[in-house]
């Protein structure tokens, strides 16, 4: 089983500097692969807004891309579709492609979310599917983490550039302190900018995720 992640640029067409936003994503992805190195595949751009990856469970490819969109600078978005499935790379003038159930899956996922955000949640940007012939008892766990994942958004999505810097800074082990000198500011303020963010929910939840892709 492989979990495949579809990755696109939230209204890519809008941006200024589409060429800057890649290489910022670029740059975001190899911060997480230091910090949390357990994609099997680390997202990359494919063509053009649209990036791929892989990973060998759920609860990597969630920790991971959340770290992901914290590390986005504000003017960066991305939405994510992941899909539970098999595989079946295939062979095509000497390279290989992903192809299988689990990409077709992942594909729903992120035009599900593309739909979720013109209507009813706005701040959506990551959808889960299982593929087609798995295992029927994975349903429900693959329900409970969409339902977890937009709740996630939700939080993620309304919080400033530099609440996500510090909540990232707290999901890889940082102090408050530590975070309070690298940003230039004291303790208490670094602790009400988690407090207004809803940022305990997010790092407890990554703390979870994390601890069983560490395992």
């Amino acid at each position: 089983m492989t979990v495949a992640v579809i990755a696109d640029i939230v209204a890519s067409r809008q941006l200024a500097d589409r060429a800057g936003a890649q290489r910022a994503i670029a740059e975001a992805v190899q911060r997480v692969e230091r910090d949390l190195p357990v994609a099997t595949a680390p997202l990359a751009a494919v063509v053009g807004d649209e990036l791929q990856g892989e990973y060998a469970a759920l609860t990597d490819a969630l920790a991971s891309l959340l770290l992901l969109r914290l590390a986005l600078p504000d003017d960066v978005d991305c939405r994510f579709g992941i899909g539970v499935g098999d595989t079946r790379p295939i062979e095509l003038e000497g390279r290989t492609l992903p192809e299988g159930p689990a990409w077709w899956a992942a594909r729903d996922a992120v035009e599900h979310v593309e739909r979720l955000q013109q209507r009813a949640a706005p701040l959506a940007r990551t959808g889960i599917r299982l593929a087609e012939g798995q295992d029927a008892t994975m349903s429900e766990a693959i329900a409970l983490a969409a339902a977890y994942a937009l709740s996630r958004d939700q939080l993620v999505s309304a919080m400033s550039e530099r609440t996500r810097r510090l909540t990232y800074g707290r999901c890889i082990g940082l102090t408050q302190r530590e975070l309070a000198d690298a940003e230039g500011v004291s303790q208490s303020a670094v602790s009400q900018a988690l407090a207004a963010g809803g940022s305990a929910a997010i790092i407890e939840g990554f703390d979870v995720l994390a601890a069983k892709a560490r395992a």
